[in-house]
């Protein structure tokens, strides 16, 4: 190592350690999503489009949908005119397509308890949220275990400390030490409590909706909530071609109460959905359609999100795979179908079949991370913490996954053309044959000059190996241990607790505990 170079590394190394502790005690920064300066991909042609779109419309015109044990989704959609039969609902060709088109925003926003956190949904935006449904959790020190709600709130601290994370997200992990008909309020009070980034309610029956709109009532005041988004619900519908009534059900008790239903099927391609990708996307453009309608026939200009969620499967075993080229595939389609009708769009987040934080864990993940910022999606969910199929969120992969996505902020911004940017000057002080290391514009523009990750290691051998050998598992779990150890509460109007969790106390007291 030159004498230049061991200056450099321990200048790199001291200005690396000064920011990072200063990062690390203060409060968590303020990032209310990004702006994508940078174009979509586009796949498929107009032309192309025009074809997926007409086998959507015959799925729904000659296959329909079912609406199990929803009488009342059954009535609006008699009422607009589609064809029911039974439990069967079928439509004619461009009559979905046109009540989303009519009413449905293309554009709202998220209100946070902080204000200053409230974010833009549609248009050039893009918000990153956690992972989300996870029953088990992962940590280097105790392994996988099932959820509880220690974990739920830990997990939520720790997105609510990280910078690059805009939204709580919703189930975090499933609090299985609670039972399964109560734990929801527990839930949405941890997201309002610990936390003051925009949030998701539950979905898994429409009472327990209900419950989670009434919490952001409390919260944010009746009247706000009437007129502003403030909760977001995740509606998988069970593909292919069914709504069962949890889930339609839940979709309009949030439309109903002008909050955002995020309709996204399940789109396995081999198992729920067609082997072949445009079949898949067709269907599950199909299924989104029909889920943004109703809410629209609930509450005419209430937000939704077009959902995407589709992957492939191991055609040997039957397991879900992810980080595949053929669903990446299917996502840029799926979201140019999403930019046609004007719809902010929901795509893949941080994906893996992994089981721990490992090299086919992050190389999987970054595929699917990089194909939502590519494809254009508005809310990334999953964008952090994903392992083993959606079964586990992992703390190590969580503050991993979050670190990445800051490279994805810059990433984002695309490449200015002004005048620091093209470093005239530079060259003038620099001339020829020369470094640029000393020069006046490298030293205006050393702290922002490329992003410098928190996780990754860049000294010398020689420095890792007298620091411990530490890989980055290692890294990544002294990390959240550290955001935890400087976590504090966002201010809450005591008052306002006080009746959530009076809210909550009467609402325990009504019900029997469920355990499954």
């Amino acid at each position: 190592m030159t004498p230049l170079t061991s200056q450099l590394e321990g200048r790199r190394r001291s200005g690396r350690q000064a920011r990072r502790k200063a990062r690390e005690s203060v409060a968590p920064s303020v990032i209310a999503g990004t702006r994508r300066e940078i174009p979509p991909y586009t796949l498929v042609s107009e032309e192309g489009l025009d074809i997926v779109e007409a086998e959507a419309e015959h799925i729904l015109q000659e296959i329909g949908v079912e609406f199990r044990g929803d009488d009342e989704a059954l009535v609006l959609w008699r009422e607009a005119g589609a064809d029911v039969q039974g439990e069967t609902v079928r439509f004619e060709k461009g009559m979905v397509r046109k009540i989303v088109e009519a009413t449905a925003p293309k554009q709202f926003n998220q209100f946070a308890r902080n204000p200053e956190r409230t974010v833009h949904i549609g248009d050039n935006s893009v918000v990153f949220a956690p992972a989300y449904g996870m029953p088990f959790v992962r940590d280097l020190d105790g392994g996988r275990r099932y959820g509880s709600l220690d974990d739920f709130e830990k997990l939520v601290k720790i997105s609510y400390m990280s910078p690059w994370l805009h939204h709580s997200g919703g189930t975090i992990c499933e609090p299985v030490d609670l039972p399964v008909n109560k734990r929801h309020l527990d839930m949405v009070y941890a997201h309002l409590r610990w936390s003051d980034k925009p949030f998701m309610g539950s979905v898994t029956t429409p009472e327990r909706a209900e419950d989670s709109i009434q919490m952001a009532r409390i919260a944010f005041g009746d009247e706000f909530v009437d007129q502003n988004c403030v909760i977001m619900g995740n509606i998988n519908m069970n593909s292919p071609l069914v709504y069962d009534q949890a889930m339609s059900g839940s979709l309009r008790a949030y439309a109903r109460a002008n909050q955002c239903p995020v309709v996204v099927p399940f789109v396995l391609g081999g198992a729920t959905a067609p082997v072949t990708m445009a079949g898949a996307v067709a269907q599950a453009y199909a299924e989104v359609l029909v889920g943004c309608a109703l809410g629209q026939l609930e509450r005419p200009g209430s937000p939704a999100i077009f959902g995407n969620f589709v992957t492939s499967v191991d055609l040997r075993s039957g397991s879900p795979t992810f980080g595949t080229p053929e669903p990446a595939l299917g996502s840029y389609m799926a979201a140019q179908l999403a930019r046609r009708i004007g719809m902010p769009i929901r795509c893949s987040g941080g994906f893996t079949s992994s089981k721990v934080p490992d090299a086919q864990a992050m190389q999987e993940t970054v595929n699917s991370l990089n194909t939502a910022v590519l494809c254009g999606a508005n809310f990334v969910l999953h964008a952090a913490g994903w392992l083993e199929g959606a079964l586990t969120i992992s703390y190590e992969k969580l503050v991993l996954d979050a670190d990445y996505l800051g490279a994805l902020h810059v990433f984002l911004r695309g490449l200015p053309l002004n005048e620091n940017a093209l470093a005239r000057d530079a060259f003038r002080e620099v001339g020829r044959g020369n470094h640029f290391f000393g020069c006046s514009h490298t030293q205006a523009n050393y702290e922002t000059a490329f992003y410098e990750s928190e996780l990754a290691d860049v000294q010398s051998f020689e420095s890792w190996r007298d620091a411990g050998e530490q890989d980055s598992i290692v890294r990544a779990n002294a990390k959240w241990k550290n955001m935890l150890a400087n976590y504090e509460a966002p201010a809450m109007d005591p008052s306002v607790d006080e009746e959530l969790r009076g809210y909550m106390a009467k609402k325990k007291e009504l019900l029997p505990d469920i355990w499954h």
